[in-house]
């Protein structure tokens, strides 16, 4: 009789240590993704799938080796960035376009695999970006629109506030910073 109350607080603990585990990773996973997190929830509907596929980014991204831009491509990038943004005025698709482009071209150089479909890309900048993730979803959604003659001025406007987010956190360092202009930034977020 012993034994079997010896393997009922047995059991008991294991189910408690379960839980534990899955409490802890539920809150790194909360901590680590931030706004994601609960988006990757609403999207699946499921808690468990949700963390399932937040933990599966996760080991993805551990494969990948992003690294951080040299000094002479950080500033060739922010100077194209201020090229863009000064488009902006004249042509306003064009410049939510290349935008798009840029993103797209300083994620290459990180090592970010940009080959793969938009959803992958952005899946894997939410590891590491997972508060402005969701301003490169609303861009690319806007620019997908705006290809389609279907997003205003203010769309558009709206994709390069959106871009430049996602955009100066993949430049790194201080220098994202001065990379505008500040009546060119007076005049984009207006």
């Amino acid at each position: 009789m012993a034994w079997v109350l010896v393997a009922i607080v047995a059991i008991a603990l294991i189910a408690a240590a379960v839980a534990l585990m899955r409490q802890r990773r539920s809150q790194q996973l909360r901590e680590g993704f931030g706004p994601e997190y609960e988006r990757t929830i609403a999207e699946t509907g499921d808690r468990r799938a949700a963390e399932s596929e937040l933990a599966e980014r996760r080991a993805r991204r551990e494969k990948i080796e992003v690294r951080e831009l040299d000094p002479d491509s950080r500033d060739r990038y922010a100077e194209r960035w201020r090229v863009a943004q000064r488009a902006f005025v004249d042509q306003p698709a064009g410049a939510v376009a290349e935008a798009d482009r840029l993103v797209a071209e300083v994620m290459h150089e990180r090592g970010y695999p940009v080959e793969e479909d938009f959803e992958r890309r952005a899946a894997d900048i939410s590891v590491d970006h997972p508060v402005v993730v969701e301003n490169y979803r609303a861009a690319h959604a806007i620019s997908t629109r705006a290809g389609r003659d279907e997003a205003s001025t203010e769309d558009l406007r709206q994709a390069l506030v959106h871009f430049r987010a996602l955009f100066a956190e993949l430049l790194g360092g201080d220098e994202h910073e001065a990379q505008h202009d500040p009546d060119e930034v007076k005049e984009i977020n207006r």
